[in-house]
């Protein structure tokens, strides 16, 4: 079985191709990137409007594949109009394929795509993306959230602070560069149970950086409580459910000094920790093909004048059947 995956959620527009065993035949994207500002949703609909069709047979070219079984698109969550972009090429190329086309949850691939690139069984995962800081473990065919932020996901967070300080858009390898040259500064600390709240900790940033704080320094400080907070509920998961894995996942896994904190951390616990590897760790269509072929082996299919996107579907109303 061949499958063809499209990625179109947020800044990201990606096509890949691969087979049913999970070895990557093409894997091609185009990232909308801007020197000021962040993500406007009409402009990087634009964006994957002018690209999609050049993406996407690239990726069925450098495949050397005749024939495509499945096409799986990201369904949900994300910009809407992003999303529909998404959607209606995967139609009109499941339609030119003969194939048939399956919507999947994009939070979800995430998580699934760490088993394909890691030796991970049964971990709490730690999913820290642009809109997303979760803290989840697979009990009863469920993805259960133990806490996750209240207000601003971990990756948005550190693009709305780069954003005010110049950066551009996305900011977070450039604050983890920053953050190197930087000493600490003291910033609010907001652990609330289980849960994140990372709001307040760039509103005291940027007020500090109008008053002449270092951006080294503020960088340097954010990642440090940042990763502390979510090292501490991600250390009180592992104790809850007795599991001796942590699997991080999401864009923010790329960061360096994360990987390092809950690397300790698992150490200490005598647990292992897993990491998705780089070029993986942000948004791509390899995990939204990996998924399509889950569930369509799973017995999950799909009318193609019934595929829709569902921008709010959230990881925990997902029922594991694979």
């Amino acid at each position: 079985m061949i499958i063809l995956g499209i990625e179109s959620t947020a800044h990201t527009f990606a096509a890949s191709v691969i087979t049913r065993k999970g070895e990557i035949l093409s894997d091609v994207r185009s990232v909308f990137r801007t020197e000021k500002g962040g993500m406007i949703p009409n402009e990087v609909a634009r964006h994957h409007s002018n690209v999609a069709d050049e993406v996407i047979r690239e990726a069925i070219s450098k495949s050397r594949q005749r024939k495509l079984d499945l096409v799986a698109y990201s369904s949900s969550p994300g910009l809407s109009p992003c999303l529909r972009v998404g959607l209606e090429k995967a139609k009109e190329f499941a339609k030119e394929l003969n194939a048939e086309i399956l919507g999947v949850n994009h939070c979800v691939s995430h998580l699934t795509s760490g088993h394909l690139f890691t030796k991970a069984k049964n971990p709490i995962y730690i999913y820290t993306s642009g809109a997303n800081t979760q803290i989840i473990s697979l009990e009863g065919n469920k993805f259960r959230i133990f806490g996750e932020c209240l207000d601003i996901g971990m990756g948005n967070a550190l693009d709305k602070f780069g954003r005010e300080i110049g950066l551009g858009f996305p900011a977070g390898p450039l604050i983890e560069k920053l953050a190197k040259k930087g000493k600490y500064v003291k910033l609010p600390y907001v652990v609330k149970g289980m849960d994140l709240s990372f709001s307040g900790i760039i509103t005291s940033a940027i007020n500090k950086f109008s008053k002449g704080v270092k951006k080294e320094d503020l960088c340097y400080s954010i990642q440090e409580n940042f990763f502390s907070m979510l090292t501490e509920v991600s250390e009180r998961a592992l104790a809850h459910t007795n599991k001796n894995e942590i699997l991080l996942i999401g864009g923010v896994a790329a960061n360096k000094r994360l990987c390092e904190m809950l690397e300790k951390m698992c150490k200490d616990r005598n647990a292992k920790f897993y990491a998705i590897p780089l070029k993986y760790a942000a948004d791509n269509s390899v995990m939204i093909a990996y998924q399509g072929f889950l569930e369509y082996s799973a017995g999950k299919r799909e009318n193609i004048e019934e595929s829709d996107i569902n921008p709010n579907e959230r990881t925990d109303q997902i029922n594991v059947i694979w």
